[in-house]
């Protein structure tokens, strides 16, 4: 029963929930790096902003250091989803 008490308990936390969506942005990324469609790179786009705003919310905790690993972690996304977009963009005009 603990087990239970501790993830409703950690669901509620906003580093928990802003890790939990960064990482879910991870994963929408690494999906439109390996199938770059405009369909993926939206989710993707819109899993980071969902991300983004987890991240903020989180930021108004006492805990910092894990919050400042999130906006790295996503900063780092943001990077790959940038470059995916532009060599989506790229092969579009080619074929």
């Amino acid at each position: 029963m603990a087990n239970l008490n501790d993830s409703s308990l950690q669901s509620q936390n906003p580093i928990s929930q802003a890790q939990d969506s960064v990482g879910k942005a991870h994963h929408a990324v690494t999906q439109a790096e390996s199938h770059p469609t405009q369909q993926t790179i939206q989710q993707a786009h819109n899993s980071i902003e969902r991300a983004q705003n987890a991240v903020a919310d989180a930021k108004l905790s006492f805990n910092q250091a894990p919050v400042e690993q999130a906006e790295a972690d996503l900063a780092k996304d943001e990077a790959e989803l940038r470059q995916t977009e532009t060599n989506f963009r790229g092969n579009e005009t080619l074929d």
